[in-house]
């Protein structure tokens, strides 16, 4: 403004060109950047009618899986359950206690073995699970996908790109194809798909997997003041308790109910396990005296009245149902094994850029200069499509620099986890056999079958677990699976991606 102010003045001239050559000073230097705000949420789920009770009962719903092992019974049993609107609820339980085939129930994706599932004639179900994202045709770009999958809407493109944008998917994005996105970006389109559909009950099942902090944030905010009915199933306390009204807890095939956000529930579930155990402890020592008693009356003709008297107390405790011990869950127990230490520098960044076509205008980052060493706890934090894990993927060597160079020490052991490792699982073999085969008894890893149990069961992979195939397992309990061959690895560094996602509360921490 100065220098226009000077015009052609000659006595101004002098000033004019004094302050131009400190404008090109501070250019030269490089002008500090506005900050840039991340792309989050700022959508609604689109009003739809209310629906009068009741909405999604369950009548004496008992399942188990086709093909199922009958050793181990029903997975679910006697389920007597009701959904309304205007609740919030939280769906909790240990790992592989059936969360998320119970939320199939509901959607009619399984069917009960006994009992039925009713499902009011107005009801529409939008539904987030952990393998939402294979609907998207990985192929097309966000625009043209929701142009063709909703091609009866005939709205114009204009419109859906204003859509997109407040899922974050705007500007570049929007004309990328769906397999170049981050799992964080496919989760929002999944949003947007259940937008669109106009749902009166949410099924949420991890919805927090993939989002980054601002969206989980904004995510919660919103949920809290949802008024239509939800269903929540996730490992954050914290989203649990900003969120839900009620808490379900499916254990021992059944489900208890508490209202409440989840501290809450913490609290009375505690106070209840004492008086279950209590009453357990006492059942069980009346049982034992009474036996005890029975067995000391031997063939005395005189006593056998009084034996028998004391055996109908015993039956007819059993068939009004003893009270069961109360079970703990299956959690971690494991320890990173010992290893050596690595001299710095451990992993250096010289003057790193990387893209994916290697073209410097499509940079996800570039010039980074950094170094990993050992004895550091590092969170690497940002939007979803920052560039995270592609971050990582260059520290392994799974990815190369387009200019630059990343270092690795020669006795740098890195054990990894991130979104896709349970990939590597044969889902056809049993736990014990895909580790036996995959860690042969060879000087490196030499274990006998009972070793191997031991070992597994650290990891909450226990019994039963062990003998059945990997595929049908939880989410969770093959997540603890990866855990397990992380630790064979003896790793020196630690590179962990979303390494809470589906695990339970109680392994998270």
């Amino acid at each position: 403004e100065f220098i226009a102010s000077c015009g052609t003045y000659a006595d101004k001239m002098k000033q004019a060109n004094s302050k131009q050559k400190i404008l090109d000073k501070m250019e030269a230097a490089g002008l500090t950047p506005s900050p840039k705000a991340d792309k989050t949420f700022e959508f609604s789920f689109p009003e739809c009618r209310k629906l009068p009770p009741p909405v999604l009962p369950f009548k004496e719903v008992a399942f188990s899986y086709p093909g199922a092992d009958p050793a181990d019974g029903l997975l679910l049993k006697n389920l007597e359950f009701g959904v309304d609107c205007d609740s919030r609820v939280a769906l909790v339980g240990p790992n592989g206690a059936g969360k998320s085939t119970l939320l199939k129930l509901m959607t009619g994706d399984v069917e009960p073995t006994r009992g039925s599932v009713s499902r009011h004639a107005g009801l529409r179900i939008g539904r987030y699970h952990q393998h939402s994202v294979d609907v998207l045709d990985q192929s097309q770009h966000p625009v043209d996908f929701f142009l063709s999958e909703y091609e009866r809407l005939k709205r114009p493109v204009d419109e859906w790109r204003g859509f997109l944008g407040k899922f974050g998917i705007s500007g570049k994005l929007q004309t990328t194809k769906i397999g170049l996105l981050s799992d964080g970006q496919k989760s929002r389109l999944v949003f947007a798909m259940i937008c669109v559909e106009k749902p009166n009950l949410l099924l949420l099942d991890e919805p927090t997997n993939h989002l980054d902090l601002e969206a989980c944030v904004w995510l919660e905010g919103y949920l809290a003041k949802y008024k239509k009915c939800l269903i929540l199933v996730s490992h954050s306390q914290d989203f649990l308790n900003g969120v839900c009204t009620h808490i379900v807890r499916l254990s021992n095939k059944t489900l208890s109910y508490y209202t409440g956000d989840y501290d809450t529930f913490t609290k009375t579930l505690e106070a209840d396990n004492v008086i279950q155990q209590r009453k357990h402890d006492k059942e069980q020592a009346d049982i034992k005296h009474l036996r005890e008693f029975i067995a000391s009356c031997g063939t005395y003709a005189n006593a056998r009245k009084q034996a028998e008297s004391k055996q109908k107390i015993i039956d007819k405790m059993v068939a009004a149902g003893l009270t069961p011990a109360v079970t703990k869950e299956k959690t971690f127990s494991f320890r990173f094994p010992e290893c050596s230490k690595v001299p710095p520098p451990v992993l250096p960044f010289d003057n790193v850029s990387f893209a994916y076509d290697g073209k410097p205008e499509n940079y996800l980052y570039k010039d980074l200069d950094f170094g990993v060493d050992c004895d550091s706890r590092i969170a690497l934090v940002g939007p979803n499509g920052a560039g995270k894990s592609t971050l990582l993927k260059l520290m392994t060597g799974e990815l190369t620099a387009s200019k630059g160079s990343v270092t690795r020490h020669p006795a740098l052991l890195i054990g990894k986890y991130h979104q896709h490792s349970v990939e590597v699982l044969d889902q056809n073999k049993t736990v014990l056999e895909f580790f036996m085969e995959h860690y042969p008894n060879t000087m490196t890893f030499k274990r006998d079958l009972d070793e191997w149990r031991g070992y597994l069961g650290r990891y909450g992979v226990s019994g039963r677990q062990q003998t059945t195939l990997i595929g049908e397992l939880s989410e969770g309990q093959q997540c603890r699976l990866i855990y397990a061959m992380i630790c064979m690895q003896k790793p020196n560094m630690l590179l962990l991606d979303e390494p809470t996602n589906h695990l339970v509360l109680s392994a998270c921490v």
